[in-house]
């Protein structure tokens, strides 16, 4: 008895012999069997919302919202209000009592806790350009969801690439969470900088063990919200989450488009008087600096606005080449590209390349003449497809961005599968899926490709 009352007291029952809860609490574990967590399927409609019990480990007495509970008028009816107020004066001395957008001192704890106000939010993304691209409906729908919600963004280097496509964003820092072992001067500067931010929520895409859920858990954000591993490596994990998502297999990625799907589907779920929140679709939004750049770019390439068609997903290994890590077979070599391009007629074939030493295979195999840009960035990618007549890529960042500015597409995947996985509803996107029957990307018939190649025409005829 002596070493049990050094124990926390939420920790005694399950170590003493004699428990003194109700067996009802602990008749299914859910670490126990991972098919009855209630975390592994999609969020339920509004009438089973009440119903669903909290993690037992955070409070075994805690059986989840009273379904006879009347709430009053004040911070329960609608989403939250976006409130605006004047700028801040720069050079007020009294900078302490500064408060976030939205944010009344008096009644904030009582909003935040009955409506679930969201005023800001950490989104810690896991993957490269292509995953970050893929995040960006999610940042739409917190926009969304909670009016006047600040979103913030933590990615690895070439991740945070994407933001400058993204408006929604106010700030994106460096910080690889799949990184396995970090500097600890990192590590720690990072949770530092998180915990003095406030963060009401915290959602992650990396999958969670017990590290990572520490880490999310060290922000003292309220809700912390994240993937974990669908095997034994997420034990512990749900101590210091408020909620979890179990993917289907140890890759995010293999979802293809929607990989985020659990996650979306908590986000929209339905509350109170505030109805399903549907899915914006992947959007970019393009600065006027960056077409000057790209622009000046492409003419030098010897290319002028609309009559160019992108050809991107050269073999190579530089990480500019935006691969996703669902498809790593999504990259052709110079010679099919060379007999691919040959099918343009009323456009002239623009070869972009992740890195300057390729130019000279590129122009060894189809000429000095040869058009070609150096790009390494989603953003110069982007405004590059915004002035072209069309996108013929692999599986790369090329394919979604075109989508997002509604341009014409030609997708060479290595199954009918992934084409499907990655680019559903492709008729409505304006675009082609041309698949190998093989499996394997370079056996792709070129032939297809080149009579899906009309496809341009009749866009700018409708132009």
């Amino acid at each position: 008895m002596a070493t049990t009352s050094l124990l926390p007291k939420s920790l005694s029952p399950f170590l003493t012999n004699t428990p003194s809860f109700s067996s009802t609490h602990f008749t299914k574990l859910s670490f126990l069997n991972p098919q009855d967590h209630p975390h592994c399927s999609k969020r339920p409609n509004l009438h089973t919302t009440h119903a669903k019990k909290r993690n037992p480990w955070l409070d075994p007495f805690d059986d989840g919202e009273d379904p006879d509970m009347e709430y009053g008028s004040l911070f329960v009816d609608g989403k939250q209000d976006e409130d605006e107020r004047l700028p801040e004066n720069p050079d007020n001395p009294y900078g302490f009592l500064k408060f976030p957008m939205g944010y009344s001192v008096e009644v904030a704890s009582l909003a935040l806790k009955v409506r679930g106000d969201v005023r800001r939010c950490c989104c810690v993304v896991s993957g490269g350009v292509y995953e970050n691209l893929l995040f960006f409906p999610v940042v739409q729908l917190l926009k969304d969801r909670y009016p006047g919600v600040l979103v913030d963004i933590v990615a690895s280097a070439r991740g945070k690439q994407a933001y400058e496509l993204n408006k929604n964003v106010r700030w994106a820092d460096v910080y690889d969470p799949d990184e396995h072992f970090p500097e600890p001067a990192d590590y720690t500067d990072m949770v530092g900088l998180l915990k003095g931010r406030y963060y009401d929520m915290v959602l992650s895409t990396k999958l969670a063990g017990i590290g990572h859920a520490t880490f999310l858990y060290m922000t003292t954000a309220r809700d912390r919200v994240s993937y974990i591993y669908p095997n034994v490596n997420a034990a512990g994990a749900g101590l210091f989450l408020s909620e979890t998502f179990t993917p289907n297999s140890m890759n995010l990625s293999d979802g293809g488009y929607n990989m985020y799907y659990q996650m979306v589907d908590w986000l929209a779920r339905p509350s109170k008087t505030v109805p399903q929140q549907p899915v914006p679709p992947l959007k970019v939004s393009i600065s006027k600096k960056l077409k000057q750049v790209v622009e000046s770019k492409y003419k030098n390439a010897g290319v002028t606005r609309g009559k160019y068609i992108v050809i991107h997903g050269l073999e190579s290994d530089s990480k500019a080449s935006m691969q996703s890590k669902g498809d790593t077979d999504s990259l052709l070599p110079i010679q099919v590209w060379d007999a691919i391009a040959s099918g343009l007629r009323e456009f002239r074939p623009l070869f972009v390349i992740p890195h300057e030493k390729e130019r000279e295979n590129v122009e060894e195999v189809i000429g000095d003449d040869t058009s070609i840009v150096f790009i390494t960035t989603p953003g110069q990618l982007a405004a590059l497809i915004n002035d072209s007549a069309g996108v013929i890529a692999t599986n790369t960042a090329a394919i979604q961005l075109a989508n997002a500015r509604d341009k014409p597409c030609i997708a060479l995947f290595g199954s009918q599968e992934k084409g499907k996985l990655f680019v559903p509803n492709a008729e409505q996107k304006n675009c082609v899926i041309v698949s190998s029957k093989t499996g394997r990307l370079k056996d792709i018939d070129i032939e297809a490709v080149k009579n899906a190649i009309p496809l341009f025409n009749m866009s700018l005829a409708l132009v």
